[in-house]
């Protein structure tokens, strides 16, 4: 498997983005401001991520996924990997990330890769998204934050 930024003519593979996040609107927002990489099997696409810098100190994985059939084979461990090694090479001190409090699957991955939760902003998902999200029969209301020092 190779991970990879984006090319500058290569259209953002929005089918796995909008995995992550229902919201092109919300997806074009922040691949406009953040780094979009890739990670190849065979020549496809099976995950991707997208790395923002929120301010001096700090990074974020702004969405992160991995195509359904490919789940379960340690790729979204190694895109967060190589998150984390970009953000320190860049200079970063921290990486956050945030996910719904339905997303039980994702919670796990991310504290096993070492983030520690933050903080939880409350209704976040009933405030930013027209339709109601639904995980493993659970409303998707809250946005829990994650962070790591670097």
């Amino acid at each position: 498997m190779n991970i990879r930024k984006l090319w500058e003519h290569e259209a953002p593979p929005f089918e796995l983005l909008l995995l992550a996040d229902p919201s092109r609107e919300l997806v074009e927002e922040y691949l406009a401001i953040g780094e979009c990489r890739v990670a190849e099997m065979a020549g496809d696409i099976v995950g991707v991520y997208v790395l923002a810098r929120l301010d001096m100190e700090t990074m974020e994985i702004m969405n992160i996924a991995v195509d359904e059939q490919m789940q379960g084979q340690g790729i979204g461990r190694k895109l967060i990997g190589d998150a984390i090694q970009t953000a320190r090479e860049l200079g970063y001190q921290s990486l956050e990330i945030g996910t719904g409090n339905s997303s039980i699957g994702q919670l796990a991955l991310y504290q096993k890769c070492g983030f520690r939760m933050e903080g939880v902003i409350k209704d976040f998902f009933i405030d930013n998204y027209d339709e109601a999200i639904f995980e493993d029969g659970i409303q998707c209301r809250d946005m829990v934050r994650l962070a790591m020092e670097l």
